[in-house]
């Protein structure tokens, strides 16, 4: 299955991806500082916010910018709240640009590095990946994310620096090659990655949030990790493995230890609690195995189910308001 762009539709060199849920107090300054960076490139663009079922004043704000700006602005309305990768995958199915940025609305990724990885893609590399210079974020979430880098990297063949930065350029070839994948969990930038025939990172700046909070607990970035190791590698399953293969050889000679200490003394009574300790260790090992089993069956059946990633309701662009078409038999509907 190919995506292609509607007839009717005129492609740009450009289209800015912004995903966004809830972020009406940050969005005014976005616009303010967006669009002279874009105007400035001389280069014809758009911007696609799509709206992950917020529930704030965020869609009156967008609509009012489409107001101010029809030219270069769409929306995407979706249903519900679907995640900050489906919200992508929506964007990529509608962009329309020789070239895709993606970006945060919440402006810890300057606007201004756009040209940046714009000269890196007119250098011929399909994809642009980027690292946070100096960082802005709290210092859990520094260590963390440097832990989940190293964890991932170890565990996949994926390479790539900060994985958490959303500002990254993709040709139009690797974007529509992410939004065709069929995994239900998908993470862009890894997947990017794989597809990219000559990627490249480059550093760029880092602020503060310019206004609200972030969306990604503790628990999320946790999940989020789980999530792609499970996606791209099945070394847990296999260290899992291995160190049931060792257990089992520790507890062999243990047995055979005990075995030979019961014929040379006799009864004992000594050792009950360190055999308590032995088997819940053993326990905690086998309800591990259980969990990480658990978190691979939970994808197959997730996948299985078929269901859609995400729903567009309507599609508001400067001529008026669109409606997605009817859904096809594509598990992923919602193709433009």
């Amino acid at each position: 299955m190919s995506i292609e762009p509607r007839p009717t539709e005129q492609s740009v060199d450009l289209s800015v991806v912004i995903p966004l849920y809830n972020e009406e107090q940050v969005l005014p300054i976005l616009f303010e500082r967006l669009y002279p960076v874009l105007d400035a490139l001389e280069r014809s663009y758009e911007v696609v916010f799509v709206n992950d079922g917020s529930r704030d004043r965020s869609v009156e704000l967008l609509k009012a910018q489409l107001h101010a700006r029809p030219d270069c602005t769409r929306i995407l309305l979706l249903r519900t709240n679907t995640g900050q990768h489906a919200a992508l995958i929506a964007g990529f199915r509608y962009a329309r640009g020789r070239f895709v940025i993606t970006l945060d609305a919440d402006l810890q990724n300057p606007p201004e590095e756009i040209p940046l990885l714009l000269a890196e893609m007119d250098r011929g590399f399909d994809y642009v990946g980027t690292v946070r210079r100096s960082r802005q974020d709290s210092k859990w979430r520094h260590y963390a994310s440097r832990l989940m880098n190293k964890l991932r990297e170890r565990i996949t063949s994926i390479r790539i620096t900060d994985q958490g930065c959303m500002l990254r350029g993709y040709s139009q070839d690797i974007a529509r090659a992410v939004a065709e994948s069929n995994e239900t969990q998908t993470f862009i930038p890894a997947l990017a990655y794989l597809y990219a025939t000559n990627p490249t990172e480059i550093e760029v700046r880092h602020e503060s949030r310019a206004a609200g909070e972030s969306k990604y607990s503790f628990l999320k970035l946790v999940r989020l990790n789980f999530d792609l190791m499970t996606s791209f590698s099945v070394m847990p399953l296999r260290l899992i493995s291995f160190t049931g293969i060792f257990v089992s050889l520790l507890s062999l000679l243990f047995v055979v230890y005990l075995a030979i200490r019961r014929l040379v003394i006799g009864p004992e009574a000594e050792g009950v609690f360190t055999l308590f300790g032995i088997s819940i260790f053993l326990m905690g090992i086998l309800l591990f195995a259980m969990g990480m089993l658990g978190e691979y069956i939970g994808r197959m059946y997730v996948q299985v189910r078929n269901r859609q990633r995400f729903h567009v309701a309507a599609v508001l662009e400067g001529d008026g308001l669109k409606h997605p078409p009817r859904p096809s038999a594509d598990r992923d509907c919602d193709i433009p």
